[in-house]
């Protein structure tokens, strides 16, 4: 009787590594770090929340002093550029295990974040500084967030939109409509956003942009080593 041998999809694969989870509490405090370096170092923009891009526009066409038009519109062109990057990696991984597209994403969103730190450390003020750490910060949070999407954790939809989750929280618990079992979740991830946000202010304040940015190279270096499969 020929022996068959069992393709790469299947559960043993996926099993070896951190729950996938943990990843995403973890790189949405990346995300809240990102952002603060972002917004606070890099007039105003947002990389990683695309809403808030929305609105500053809306700021800035409506004449409100320190926004950007031409910095914000980088940002939400570039992370297209990146969620377009993410899906055009998940068709051609397609027949790989989620293990190994997760972390072929992860270990490129954290090449970015290492390039853009060098840069902040190199050039901090040459001409295009700006707009060249916009554009690879945000390529890098477009990549994430096609992959969050693709690998569809229950309870963590995204690592950069907490409206949904925040929604989620109180509607799907004991005293909405649901039993409240994705509550611990949920509640993580807004914590996870805000604490990094919070160390991505005071980092930026107090040692400039480089060094955050390294910050969230190395926090998304680590799950691209040890992310698994399974939820």
């Amino acid at each position: 009787m020929p022996v068959t041998t069992e393709p790469e999809t299947t559960s043993a694969p996926e099993a070896g590594g951190l729950p996938l989870v943990a990843v995403l509490l973890a790189l949405t405090g990346v995300s809240g770090l990102i952002d603060a370096v972002c917004f606070l170092g890099l007039d105003h923009v947002f990389t990683a929340n695309m809403t808030g891009n929305v609105l500053v526009l809306g700021f800035a066409a409506a004449g409100t002093a320190g926004f950007s038009v031409p910095h914000t519109l980088t940002s939400v062109a570039f992370f297209l550029v990146g969620a377009l990057a993410g899906g055009r990696l998940f068709a051609r991984m397609a027949r790989t295990s989620r293990r190994t597209w997760t972390r072929v994403s992860l270990a490129v969103e954290a090449a970015l974040l290492a390039a853009a730190s060098a840069l902040a450390f190199v050039a901090p003020d040459a001409d295009g500084t700006t707009y060249a750490l916009i554009a690879v910060t945000a390529v890098a949070m477009g990549l994430r967030n096609e992959t969050v999407r693709k690998l569809r954790v229950a309870g963590l939809p995204t690592t950069t939109v907490i409206t949904s989750l925040l929604t989620g929280l109180v509607a799907d618990s004991p005293w909405g409509d649901g039993s409240g079992s994705r509550l611990p979740r949920r509640a993580a991830a807004i914590l996870a956003l805000f604490a990094g946000a919070l160390v991505g202010a005071w980092l930026v304040d107090h040692h400039g942009l480089g060094v955050p940015l390294l910050v969230a190279a190395v926090a998304s270096a680590g799950p691209a080593v040890t992310a698994s499969g399974r939820d």
